[in-house]
């Protein structure tokens, strides 16, 4: 697995605790990270239960103290910025230093060869450049490699496909649904791609569309996982098992907490996604909470590799709908729609209030032709499991149309 890759990070003690005294030390560099930390010294923590005493760090504290409130390297080390999306509120900046950028593209390249990767492959990188991580770091975790990057970003479907017959890739590199909508376009026009992998990301996308994007491209796909927080893609990611996605518990420590109450559970259990970083230097994360919901696989994995596990994302503890006293999640709804016969992997929900109440409308694409049926078993299926009556409209495959980059599931025009 990319021997040497990480090899500058290999200094001092290996103990997890030393790696966090690290981190943490490096976090106090700032004044406003050292405040709320509330510690004097990194060794005041002295096991992990203590550590586990330690406050949570959010989004809402990175755009507080953004752009270089929380830098934790000097002025003069900082060799790039990225920034997040905003899809959830202002973006937040965050500073790389040099070895920042190095242990990035070292990562993402040892994520890229957990998913089969070689130095003769070629990959066609579709996700966007600029100030989101996924282009470059893609591209630079292609080039570690070895491989042949195609950085072919966002462009038009049109240019997507032309470069797919010219350069001939064996992977595919970008989100699900510009995943589906390629091999849609793909079927189309009756192309056979010899792709060996499609590696997917930043995006919650469940076994249905798993299956059916398999089917379009001919290939197995890859969930792949991380943020910008974190560096950006590539702190975990599938192997070929599909049991789960390994995580460099090299660089990363990670934790799982319940949501409302913070207590850490054990393995095993859903909850809140906590990550610390433990190498990184301009902005380095303590027990950030990613509002990604997943669990830690206990065990091994099939196919022998000694990075533990993460459950695919299963959500956002954000991501919540309340809808007449009732919790639901999107990603429980994309179970059942996978699990009715008869019905495609796209869905969306939609929320309005009529006569002063409010209406759960679920739009649904079907697989193939057919009657009514699939729309009231998935109907009565959600009544039962998820005690929420949807009225189901099934609409001809294709008719929700498609995005390049993330689906939007969920329309919530209730008054307010």
């Amino acid at each position: 697995m990319t021997t040497g890759l990480l090899e500058h990070l290999a200094t001092g003690t290996p103990s997890l605790l030393n790696r966090l005294h690290r981190s943490l030390n490096q976090a106090m560099r700032s004044p406003a990270y050292r405040e709320k930390l509330g510690l004097s010294r990194a060794d005041e923590v002295t096991n992990l239960d203590r550590f586990a005493e330690l406050p949570f760090l959010t989004k809402e504290d990175l755009r507080r103290h953004s752009p270089f409130g929380l830098c934790c390297a000097d002025e003069q080390e900082i060799v790039r910025v990225h920034s997040t999306s905003g899809t959830t509120g202002d973006p937040v900046v965050i500073p790389y230093t040099a070895r920042d950028v190095e242990t990035f593209a070292a990562l993402m390249a040892r994520a890229l060869s957990m998913a089969g990767m070689t130095d003769g492959d070629r990959a066609m990188v579709t996700p966007g450049y600029g100030l989101w991580t996924a282009g470059i770091g893609f591209q630079t975790g292609v080039e570690r490699l070895g491989a042949c990057a195609i950085p072919t970003g966002p462009i038009a479907m049109e240019m997507q496909m032309a470069f797919l017959r010219k350069m001939n890739p064996s992977y595919l590199i970008g989100t699900a649904s510009m995943a589906l909508l390629l091999g849609e376009t793909i079927r189309r026009e009756g192309l056979t791609p010899s792709l060996k992998g499609a590696i997917l990301g930043a995006e919650q996308w469940g076994d249905g569309r798993r299956a059916v994007i398999e089917r379009l491209l001919g290939a197995k796909t890859f969930d792949i996982y991380g943020m910008t927080e974190t560096y950006g893609p590539g702190i975990a990611i599938e192997c070929a098992c599909q049991e789960g996605l390994h995580y460099w518990d090299d660089l990363f420590y990670f934790e799982v907490i319940d949501p409302a109450t913070g207590t850490v559970l054990p393995e095993g259990e859903t909850g809140e996604l906590v990550i610390t970083t433990l190498v990184k230097e301009g902005l380095p994360l303590i027990r950030y909470r990613t509002r990604d919901l997943a669990a830690i696989l206990p065990g091994t994995c099939r196919c022998g590799s000694p990075y533990p596990r993460i459950s695919r994302i299963l959500g956002r503890s954000d991501d919540m709908i309340t809808y007449r006293g009732v919790n639901l999640f999107p990603s429980s709804v994309e179970k059942l729609v996978a699990e009715t016969p008869g019905l495609g992997s796209e869905f969306r929900i939609v929320l309005t209030t009529e006569e002063g109440k409010d209406c759960l409308d679920l739009e649904v694409e079907r697989s193939c032709d057919g009657g009514d049926e699939p729309a009231k078993d998935l109907a009565r299926k959600m009544k039962m499991t998820l005690s929420a009556l949807p009225r189901v409209r099934l609409l001809p495959p294709g008719g929700l149309g498609r995005e390049m980059k993330k689906t939007r599931r969920v329309f919530d025009n209730r008054s307010r």
